[in-house]
């Protein structure tokens, strides 16, 4: 019996610099307040830890102008341009820790509406990534999933459009997406935004799926990147256990088992990781 690892589990750069940031920020500025706008990212342990460091999770319902001044660090997801201004105005030290591939989007989705092009974004509608991704259109984006939202989008489209990608999003769900629109003879430019570290992360989970009689994913309850991993070994290992930490490993998951594959979202850290797999490793 033995457990594999994907390679490239656990978690991003995007993510790495982001939390990184907000771990120097405390050093840094001793009593001044730090806040994070949302939660840096979508694990509860490490948002935890940090509220017990001082840090407080604002959101875009706050008034910025009111809350004791301090450093207020962006999360990877990015904001809209409308929150950033509002940010700035209001006398805050921002640290930006946008993701350089979620800004990529931004200066694209922004160029390209100036210009008159229909912004249309594979991707979550209800992701902040997405969210902020909308928010700097100069004129109203569109989110879509499927083809058949795709196609009800495009039929509003009077000039040319644009397809761009959330960074975490399934990219063979994308390619879907950009086979009907050349099937459909769209007047549609396509740009893959998503994150190549995305990408082979979801093909090495599928990899390990199709070797493994058990598949564990691990990461937070609201990482979407976490849940597409889910989704992508699923559809491969039957057997398939979403988990946050060892805590909810199952013995019974193992039943049978000869060999446990492990993956992990961009969100789920070193330590994390490990202590799941050496359980793996003991149950084996």
């Amino acid at each position: 019996m033995k457990a594999i690892v994907a390679k490239s589990a656990g978690f991003c750069f995007g993510v790495t610099r982001a939390v990184e940031r907000v771990y120097e920020e405390i050093e840094k500025n001793g009593d001044l307040p730090v806040y994070t706008y949302g939660p840096i990212i979508h694990n509860e342990i490490v948002v935890e830890d940090l509220e017990k460091k001082g840090v407080r999770v604002i959101d875009e319902g706050e008034d910025f102008s009111k809350l004791p001044k301090g450093v207020v660090i962006l999360r990877s997801h990015g904001v809209s341009e409308e929150v950033y201004n509002r940010l700035i105005e209001s006398g805050h030290q921002v640290v930006d820790a946008t993701c350089p591939f979620v800004k990529k989007i931004h200066r694209i989705v922004s160029e390209k509406s100036a210009e008159g092009q229909k912004i249309i974004i594979a991707g979550n509608p209800d992701h902040p990534e997405v969210s902020a991704v909308l928010g700097w259109c100069k004129t109203p984006g569109a989110v879509v999933q499927t083809p058949e939202e795709l196609e009800e989008v495009m039929k509003n489209v009077k000039n040319s459009a644009i397809l761009v990608a959330q960074t975490t999003f399934n990219h063979n769900k994308f390619e879907n997406l950009v086979a009907f629109a050349k099937k459909m003879r769209y007047n549609i430019d396509v740009v893959n935004t998503i994150c190549n570290a995305t990408r082979v992360r979801q093909l090495e989970a599928c990899e390990v799926a199709a070797q493994v009689d058990c598949m564990l994913v691990i990461g937070g309850r609201h990482s979407s990147n976490t849940q597409k991993l889910y989704e992508i070994c699923k559809n491969v290992c039957a057997k398939t256990y979403y988990l946050q930490t060892v805590a909810d490993i199952d013995p019974n998951w193992f039943d049978g088992a000869a060999c446990v594959g492990i993956t992990a979202g961009a969100s789920t850290p070193n330590n994390i990781l490990e202590e799941v797999q050496m359980h793996v490793r003991n149950e084996l």
